[in-house]
């Protein structure tokens, strides 16, 4: 009995103060999973502008859409198809995009904080302000991508990741080369 009164408290305490928090990125199979009609439902309501954090979209595609400002936050995203869509100030806060295609994607000051990048493709993408604390880039390509004024990346994420001689990074950060 109190560890149930305990766990409403947590989950009465995460609505309250703005959802789940998130110590680290989710490995690269973390996140909630649904059969393939829900995900579907799921698929149409967010392509009609229906919030979804904490959804699982795996496999979503949402390619040339423009889901701008939306909270995606805690949600599996994985192997997903965002590209050439339109991100700004959306937040992916703790999601899991690992192998996420995010061509193109333009993502200004989009909150990537805590999530999982693992081998997605941001080439092309415009993230200049976009946040990436804690973020996981293994793997991820980054050629072409415009990263100059974005927010937390540290070198050591960008030794996991690569880029090409078009990738626009931060002051004095490199990224191996693709």
């Amino acid at each position: 009995m109190k560890r149930a009164t305990l766990a409403a408290c947590l989950l009465a305490f995460a609505s309250v103060f703005g959802g789940a928090v998130y110590a680290q990125a989710p490995s690269a199979t973390d996140g909630p999973t649904l059969n393939q009609e829900q995900r579907d439902d799921t698929a149409i309501r967010v392509r009609a502008g229906d919030p979804c954090a904490g959804c699982d979209l795996f496999q979503i595609d949402l390619a040339y859409q423009n889901v701008a400002g939306r909270d995606f936050s805690g949600s599996r995203i994985r192997q997903s198809n965002f590209s050439a869509a339109i991100a700004d100030g959306t937040r992916f806060r703790g999601a899991n995009l690992s192998l996420a295609n995010l061509f193109g994607l333009r993502a200004g000051r989009a909150d990537f904080t805590d999530a999982n990048l693992e081998g997605a493709t941001l080439v092309g993408g415009y993230f200049s302000g976009a946040r990436f604390d804690g973020a996981v880039l293994t793997g991820a390509n980054l050629s072409g991508a415009e990263l100059e004024g974005a927010h937390g990346l540290t070198q050591e994420q960008l030794n996991t990741a690569c880029g090409d001689a078009t990738t626009s990074l931060p002051a004095g950060m490199t990224a191996p080369n693709c």
